[in-house]
């Protein structure tokens, strides 16, 4: 008898779908559900859809009743923790523990933009500061900008859609969104919810479908914003594809870089490593890629470092004990120990891991030492669980090493020291700049978004509820008393 699995019809007002794609578990293949796909036409009428929306309802619903419809959100999802965390490591391979701190994390999202919705306030402006203006009152207030487009990855299928959709909706936009094709279940589970919070029909559209349909979402003229998480590549070639006047966030890639002083907290520096380079199989935006360690305490980190990560399990995501799941498919295991090979081949050495598990997509933990810069483990994005270990002399050298490349996105770095820490801080050219922490520290209030290659514009609730909204000048010319 076959396993029956969940079916995911498209809601799309006046749209059938003729096709449905099998959603399958990345470490043993297991189908996990059906989603129908969108065409064309489909996102057309999605985007039409959230347009009437925006004009008839959304741009009107006042603050305290959007407020509400997110708090509600976050109480039914907090209600459905396991069966989300079960979802997310189902069809993207995350450890389960892992999973529920991605729940509580969008639960989180949600409860943060409740808050900020009733703060989004304008402001009263002098006019009389200048003579002959002495009856004029001026007023700024922000509106919401329209229709979002969202386009969101398989590496975080909750938290991420949440960072889209949270502050579009605190700031009264609607979104059609374009989950990945890999984990779209999430996605779909979550615009259930928000349905059952009390969120207007047509205000959120979720639109799955593969490949070159998704062009139809980000040409549209329709639509006041495009924000993608995702590579570089497709990132900046989205921004050649926008119609003109549509705004454009872009949440890319790094290679995320650790500096460790001399002066630091060794044991700390090593397990925030071991934790950062790794979780969720090194497949996130600000997995830890790349460690410089002052050359004095280069050997006491790197028994430390190895130590902790050996001691991580790779293997089945469900399992209670497991560190690391596999990576989101076949493709993106190849590529991670083909990169492996050619570090190897090109002088590195290998401490740990450099190999994937039989009839898996599970690749182990690895360690490099001995790199060179111009190696792709160190000088492009991973998104794997590859992390390399280099020296350096002074503190200098090591910010000039992390600024050596074409992304922005954080950086971490490990020192007791105030002066030095804020030497680093001041002087890498990223986005963020973790002081004795790793770059893959994020709170979902903080800004967050990048430089160089790593993208524009920025996200954390108040962030993007500033992109999604915009000012508009009220100038009363009022009788003289």
């Amino acid at each position: 008898m076959l396993k029956e699995i969940a079916k995911f019809p498209l809601r799309i007002k006046g749209v059938t779908s003729k096709e449905a794609i099998e959603v399958k578990s990345p470490f043993n293949g297991e189908p996990i559900a059906a989603v129908e796909q969108a065409d064309e036409a489909a996102i057309k009428s999605a985007i039409a859809q959230a347009k009437e929306t925006f004009e008839t309802v959304m741009r009107k619903l006042p603050a305290h009743k959007r407020s509400e419809i997110l708090a509600r959100t976050a109480r039914i999802l907090s209600e459905r923790h396991e069966d989300f965390a079960r979802t997310i490591a189902m069809e993207g391979g995350k450890p389960i523990k892992d999973a529920r701190i991605e729940v509580a994390r969008a639960i989180s999202t949600f409860t943060i933009a409740s808050e900020e919705t009733l703060r989004l306030d304008g402001e009263q402006l002098a006019m009389d500061r200048q003579p002959g203006n002495e009856g004029r009152l001026g007023i700024v207030m922000r509106e919401p900008i329209g229709v979002i487009g969202a386009i969101t990855p398989f590496n975080f299928p909750l938290n991420l859609v949440a960072h889209k959709l949270a502050p579009a909706f605190a700031s009264g936009c609607t979104v059609v969104l374009k989950p990945a094709s890999q984990t779209p279940v999430s996605s779909l589970k979550l615009a259930e919810v928000l349905t059952e919070a009390g969120l207007p029909e047509g205000a959120l559209v979720v639109t799955p479908c593969r490949g070159s349909k998704g062009g139809a979402l980000v040409k549209d003229p329709r639509l006041a914003m495009l924000t993608f998480t995702g590579s570089q590549e497709v990132g900046w070639d989205l921004r050649r594809q926008i119609a003109p006047g549509t705004r454009i966030i872009l949440e890319l890639g790094g290679n995320a870089g650790l500096v460790v002083h001399d002066d630091a907290d060794i044991l700390a520096a090593a397990r925030a490593a071991a934790r950062g380079g790794y979780v969720n199989a090194g497949q996130t935006c600000i997995s830890v890629q790349r460690i410089y360690v002052q050359e004095k305490k280069y050997d006491e980190f790197l028994t430390h470092f190895v130590d902790l990560v050996k001691k991580l399990k790779a293997g089945d995501p469900l399992e209670e004990t497991t560190d690391v799941g596999p990576m989101i498919d076949a493709g993106a295991a190849d590529k991670t120990i083909e990169w492996v090979k050619e570090a190897t081949a090109g002088g590195a050495k290998l401490l740990a891991g450099g190999s994937k598990q039989t009839n898996s997509n599970v690749v182990e933990p690895t360690i490099l030492v001995d790199t060179k810069p111009e190696l792709s483990v160190v000088c492009r994005e991973v998104f794997g669980p590859v992390v390399a270990v280099m020296k350096y002399k002074d503190i200098d050298e090591a910010i000039k090493l992390m600024n050596d490349s074409r992304y922005g996105l954080q950086a971490g770095v490990f020192t007791s020291n105030l002066e030095i820490a804020f030497k680093a801080a001041r002087e890498i050219d990223a986005g963020g700049v973790m002081v004795n922490d790793g770059p893959s520290f994020r709170a979902d209030h903080m800004p967050y978004g990048g430089r160089k290659e790593s993208g524009v514009g920025l996200e954390g609730v108040r962030y993007a509820m500033s992109e999604m909204t915009q000012p508009k000048f009220i100038c009363l010319n009022l009788p003289q008393l």
